[in-house]
């Protein structure tokens, strides 16, 4: 066998092998590549939703409107803390004042309150007090004041209800009712009061004498 026969088979020998020593030199390199990649930094925890006030506001006052751009509500108070886990707020020395779509206005009061983001619903604790001011219906009629007053009222404006799982002193126009729970929807104009429930009627005034 000459040196050029030998140098030619040692040469196919070596080629039958490359494709496998080729693969071996790649798999060597990623896994290399792998070991020595910068490892992902670690995600930042979440951070827990405590209940905390986010924002705070002194002596203020705060309006919502309706999509017309008529006046709903309009809310006032001391301090107000905005919770955002819950999107309630605590107001001290609250003060609400609220229109219906028919004009009818409705004052609220007391020593504390906790309402929704849009003040659609409010918790008046300590000396509450809701009055419903005197309407003047379209047939002219006139309808008399009323007003709640207990240590505990849970009112919704926009629904016209009023409700209380306390003790609870109505009056409206001359007349007067208690009792230890109260739930009263001005829209269905249907009150319920319950426990020891207790009221005093007075009598219509007279009607004047006609002149002659």
């Amino acid at each position: 066998m000459t040196a050029k026969e030998r140098l030619r088979r040692i040469w196919e020998q070596i080629t039958i092998y490359l494709p496998l020593v080729m693969m071996g030199l790649l798999a060597l390199g990623t896994w290399w590549l792998v070991r020595n990649a910068p490892k992902p930094e670690a995600q930042p925890q979440q951070r827990e939703v405590t209940h905390e006030p986010d924002y705070f506001m002194n002596d203020f006052t705060v309006k919502t409107f309706d999509a017309t751009g008529r006046l709903q509500t309009q809310l006032q108070g001391e301090t107000l803390n905005h919770f955002v886990d819950t999107d309630t707020m605590e107001i001290d020395k609250a003060r609400t004042r609220s229109v219906s779509a028919d004009g009818r206005i409705t004052l609220a009061s007391a020593n504390r309150a906790l309402t929704n983001g849009d003040a659609s619903e409010v918790q008046l604790f300590g000396n509450a007090i809701v009055t419903r001011e005197a309407f003047r219906q379209p047939d002219g009629k006139t309808v008399p004041p009323m007003q709640f007053k207990g240590e505990f009222l849970h009112v919704w404006p926009n629904e016209e209800r009023v409700k209380s799982n306390q003790p609870v002193t109505l009056t409206r126009g001359t007349n007067q009712f208690t009792g230890d729970a109260m739930e009263y929807d001005n829209l269905s104009q249907v009150m319920q009061m319950r426990g020891n429930v207790k009221g005093v009627l007075m009598p219509s005034p007279a009607p004047a004498p006609r002149k002659r």
